[in-house]
C-alpha cells in the first residue's frame, strides 16, 4: 500500500470505521459467522493496541468505534482482521473474491462530545433497518452492554458513558431513535411526492 492511499490516524484518536459486503451482499449468514467475527475482533484489537468503544454488526455491514492507542494506524489493524474473516467466510461458503466492498471507511471523531451521539447512531442501525422492534433485542451490537443487560468485556464504555448512567444512555438513544425514524419516514414521504 502506498503512502498516499493510507488513511491518516494518530495515537489517542477516535475513529468510526465501517464497511459493507461487496455488492451489498450479506457478510454474516449464520450465528457462527457473527461469533467468528467477534472472536477475530477481540484478537486483532488486542494485538494491534486498539480499544473498541462500541460496535454493531449488521447482516451486510459493520460499524466500529475505535481508539488508536499506538503509532500503528488503523489500517494495520483492519487489514489483517478483515482478511482473516474474509478467508474464513470464503472457505466456509465455498466462495471466491472480495467479501467486503473495497477498503473500509474511517472518519475521525474530533469532538469528544460527539462520541455519545455517534455511539447511539451506531447502536441504532438494527432498528432503523427494521431488524428488531426493541433495540435491546439485537444481540450483535454492544448496546446491551451499554444499558446493563449484558456484561460484555469487548468494549471500553467509559469514553462514552463518562457522565452518563446506563439508564440515561438508554433514554438518550431512544430519543435518537425517534428522531431517526421521523427523518426516515419524512425522506420516504418526499420520495413518493410527484
Amino acid at each position: 500500500m502506498n503512502k498516499t492511499s493510507e488513511k491518516i490516524s494518530q495515537p489517542g484518536g477516535y475513529y468510526h470505521v465501517y464497511n459493507r459486503g461487496n455488492r451489498k451482499q450479506n457478510i454474516f449468514l449464520e450465528e457462527s459467522d457473527y461469533l467468528g467475527y467477534l472472536a477475530r475482533l477481540r484478537k486483532y484489537k488486542d494485538e494491534h493496541k486498539i480499544t473498541l468503544i462500541c460496535y454493531c454488526l449488521m447482516p451486510n455491514h459493520i460499524h466500529l468505534l475505535v481508539r488508536q492507542n499506538s503509532e500503528a494506524p488503523i489500517h494495520k489493524f483492519m487489514l489483517p482482521f478483515h482478511t482473516s474473516y474474509s478467508m474464513y467466510f470464503n472457505r466456509k461458503y465455498d466462495k471466491v473474491g472480495h467479501l467486503f466492498q473495497g477498503r473500509f471507511k474511517q472518519k475521525e471523531v474530533s469532538d469528544d462530545g460527539y462520541l455519545l451521539r455517534l455511539s447511539s447512531y451506531i447502536h441504532l442501525n438494527p432498528i432503523i433497518d427494521g431488524l428488531v422492534n426493541k433495540l435491546e433485542d439485537y444481540k450483535w451490537s454492544s448496546y446491551p452492554d451499554y444499558i446493563g443487560l449484558r456484561q460484555g468485556t469487548l468494549c471500553e464504555k467509559a469514553p462514552v458513558l463518562i457522565n452518563e448512567s446506563p439508564e440515561r444512555y438508554k433514554i438518550i438513544t431512544e430519543e435518537e431513535i425517534r428522531e431517526q425514524l421521523i427523518r426516515k419516514e419524512f425522506q420516504e414521504t418526499l420520495k413518493e411526492c410527484p
